[in-house]
């Protein structure tokens, strides 16, 4: 039996089966359903992509996988090559993991032992935001801010190693100014945070973060697994403010394979790197490097490139704020559009009951979640499908 994410196994709604898939497509045995969510944000490309298909087909010729412990391969270094040529700064070292969640875990994990490398066992505590959400492994749990997922941890009690603060500046300044002899990192998902409600802040908030994380000698780790490759309308955040540690999943692989990469600069990388071995990162999941996936990453990042993904992401954008520009309902708290991805929040989630099943029937499939109803669809998308997603949302609160 198959044990689903997110739902309540007793009462929860037989999930659409999907039988094909292609372009921005999804297709039951009798539907056919423009994916407006993009599995999960991480299918940029569509489905059945055929340079993306190709790669994989080639690769498997080879090898599908061999571990990075005393082995390597062409696909893992090319891949790490591309990636210093294409993030900015001096994010250059590529560690490799299997998930977004474990990739931030790296990443915390990383953070706290540059300062213990350092022989300063202080700096134990991570500054994170409120209505974060980082993944559902245990410290990326108790980095985050959602009790919808991360209640379990109430068994332990609140932690004495995280401070969650909101997106303001004055609470950013006070949190370093009571802090900062503690703080190891500051971890945001960067503009956009995305599962905890799709709430936007401004980059100012980031640039301000980053004067005092180097005023004060603390790691700033973006969490760009869910807004890096455009969805906030920029390649990454990390263009416009430079992090020590970026965490890169989702889209990394065109949504083809799970797998995921922390890239940290020269700074945190120089902190590991030592005669001493106890000074090593220990760590090492087994899938790291997977030579299919960094195969089709490799395709991935080319398309992005060569086909102008940006452009794409633009008209996406403004096709989005032309059509839910005049949408208005005493229901509805706030319309957000940033890039790739637009949100309708109502004060009611009873609202939104029913919806799946409305859009469904209209030739939509979403997932909205609490008070959210939300598009991130495939950046490959047509004016008229994305008319149509927006026309589901729309005739939903005109009923």
């Amino acid at each position: 039996m198959i044990w689903y994410p997110y739902a309540q196994m007793k009462h929860m709604k037989t999930p659409y089966e999907i039988v094909d898939a292609e372009g921005v497509y999804l297709y039951t045995r009798d539907k056919k359903l423009i994916d407006s969510v993009s599995s999960w944000w991480c299918m940029v490309h569509g489905y059945k992509h055929p340079a993306l298909n190709e790669a994989i087909v080639s690769q498997t010729k080879k090898f599908a996988h061999v571990m990075l412990g005393g082995l390597t391969h062409e696909p893992v270094q090319k891949l790490s090559q591309k990636l210093q040529e294409f993030l900015p700064g001096d994010l250059d070292y590529c560690f490799f993991s299997d998930s977004g969640s474990v990739a931030v875990e790296v990443a915390l994990k990383m953070a706290l032992q540059y300062y213990m490398n350092r022989n300063d066992t202080r700096r134990t505590t991570t500054l994170a935001l409120n209505h974060a959400y980082h993944g559902d492994t245990f410290k990326a749990m108790e980095v985050g801010d959602d009790e919808d997922y991360h209640f379990v941890l109430k068994a332990y009690g609140p932690s004495k190693n995280v401070v969650h603060i909101p997106t303001k500046i004055r609470a950013l300044e006070q949190a370093f100014e009571t802090h900062h002899e503690t703080l190891c990192c500051f971890i945001v998902e960067p503009l956009l945070q995305c599962a905890g409600g799709m709430r936007m802040y401004d980059v100012a908030f980031l640039k301000r973060a980053r004067e005092l994380c180097d005023q004060y000698d603390v790691l700033l780790i973006f969490d760009e697994v869910a807004t890096g490759f455009g969805r906030t309308g920029n390649r990454f955040a990390a263009d416009l403010v430079l992090p020590d540690i970026l965490v890169l999943g989702k889209a990394l692989t065109g949504g083809y394979i799970g797998h995921a990469v922390t890239v940290a600069n020269e700074k945190v990388y120089n902190g590991f790197y030592d005669d001493l071995p106890a000074h090593a990162l220990m760590h090492g999941p087994t899938y790291m490097g997977n030579a299919l996936a960094c195969t089709v990453a490799l395709k991935s990042i080319e398309l992005f490139e060569t086909q102008d993904y940006m452009a794409k992401i633009r008209r996406i954008e403004a096709i989005s704020r032309r059509e839910m520009s005049g949408i208005t309902d005493s229901r509805i708290k706030d319309v957000r559009i940033m890039g790739g991805c637009v949100c309708v929040e109502v004060y009611d989630p009873e609202v939104l009951k029913g919806y799946q099943q409305f859009a469904y029937d209209r030739g939509v499939f979403c997932r909205p979640f609490l008070n959210f109803m939300y598009a991130m669809v495939p950046y490959i998308i047509t004016e008229d499908e994305l008319v149509q997603v927006f026309d589901s949302m729309k005739t939903w609160f005109q009923r």
